[in-house]
């Protein structure tokens, strides 16, 4: 890692609705350095999903940042016009939503939702626009691409729906990829393929890119550091080597035991209860009503997020006495 592209500090992005102001993300801070994959792990409403929206500035009404700083190349994305932001968003920071049904136009052919973007950030022409999102289409593994740019979404697979919707978050060559689930939709063998064409391309662009997913087996795979994140807030951070044998935090080795194992039998476990309600979150730590290890201090304070070593953090009162298991990666 040279040095730091990303870097978010205790982020709050609360949303008003009439029952009350849900604390979608409540204090998150994270970093993401120069060519470096980071994982943003954890169960559907931990936070993760509303994190990327808060980088890119796209949180929908209700919604609204309250607090914190989004520094990417050292400048603060908060501080941005939206004439600035427009510029930013598909040049240098890019996102590969879960669902490309949902995130491709169904009006618009491939070609047009490609080339607009193209347009939009190069100074190319409308022919060399279309060659390059021919070439993309390639690039991406989509044969028969000059064919595939006149058609309309609904006339692809889900499979190819995505790799269209790759092609279209690289086709400036961003500095930051956000893949936000980008694989949830798909079959499992599918899936395969797209994360491999994902640790390829972020090689070959050299870019940086934030992996968000409740998967720890794509956490394995995929990223270099992982941040664990929980109800709105950051429970654990560390290298994934040190996740997934040293984890310090019980909702790690809870998330770890829940992945399955080609290397032995056994019996995966369940974590119990639901996410809280997050206009009115639990006392102390967020985790302590579904963690079998909660103290009485873990339901009366709230755990600050301390360093167990360098690169090493964990919001958890117990993390001293506690030894949990981790597995192989």
């Amino acid at each position: 890692m040279t040095g730091k592209l990303l870097e978010v500090s205790n982020l709050r992005t609360y949303f008003y609705t009439e029952a009350g102001v849900v604390k979608a993300v409540d204090g998150i801070s994270m970093d993401v350095g120069k060519s470096e994959t980071v994982g943003l792990v954890g169960e559907s409403g931990s936070g993760k999903s509303v994190t990327a929206q808060s980088i890119l500035r796209i949180v929908p009404p209700p919604g609204r940042i309250v607090e914190g700083s989004i520094k990417f190349q050292e400048a603060d994305i908060l501080q941005k016009s939206e004439e600035e932001m427009r510029m930013l968003r598909g040049s240098k920071i890019s996102v590969i939503f879960q669902d490309p049904s949902s995130s491709l136009n169904p009006v618009y052919t491939v070609e047009k939702q490609l080339t607009d973007i193209i347009t939009l950030h190069q100074h190319v022409n409308k022919r060399e626009a279309i060659q390059k999102a021919e070439s993309l289409l390639t690039r991406v593994g989509i044969s028969e691409s000059k064919k595939r740019l006149r058609a309309y979404p609904h006339e692809l697979s889900g499979g190819m729906k995505q790799r269209v919707a790759i092609a279209r978050a690289l086709s400036c060559e961003p500095s930051l990829l956000l893949a936000d689930e980008p694989t949830t939709s798909l079959d499992v063998t599918i899936q395969a393929q797209v994360l491999e064409l994902l640790k390829e391309l972020q090689a070959e662009y050299e870019m940086s890119m934030v992996m968000i997913t409740h998967d720890m087996g794509i956490v394995a795979d995929l990223t270099s550091r992982v941040t664990v994140a929980y109800a709105g807030k950051v429970m654990e951070v560390a290298d994934t080597r040190s996740v997934f044998t040293d984890p310090k935090h019980p909702y790690t080795e809870a998330l770890l035991k829940a992945v399955p194992s080609i290397r032995r039998t056994r019996v995966l476990e369940v974590i119990p209860g639901n996410i809280p309600n997050l206009i009115e979150p639990p006392s102390g730590c967020v985790f302590h009503p579904r963690c079998k290890y909660a103290k009485e201090i873990c339901s009366r304070e709230v755990p600050a997020l301390e360093e167990v070593e360098v690169g090493h953090s964990v919001a958890c009162h117990l993390w001293r006495e506690l030894r949990l298991e981790g597995r192989a990666t």
